[in-house]
């Protein structure tokens, strides 16, 4: 998904799309480890996606504390 339309969403909502990804993050992770892994670039799909999702969710976090 694009920032942008991250941006669009709210708080509420991206921390639960952030926690869907950690959880698909750690299963890939799971069937890593057993050697079922069989889609080896979602690895740093999903890296990158909570990686916007957190930096959106600082960015507003930061925003509100100079308010």
């Amino acid at each position: 998904m694009k920032a942008s339309e991250l941006r669009q969403k709210s708080t509420e909502d991206l921390g639960k799309e952030l926690l869907d990804l950690l959880r698909a993050q750690f299963n890939l992770r799971m069937q890593r480890s057993i050697g079922q892994a069989s889609r080896h670039d979602q690895f740093g799909k999903l890296r990158r996606e909570v990686a916007r999702i957190k930096t959106i969710l600082n960015e507003r976090a930061r925003a509100d504390k100079t308010s």
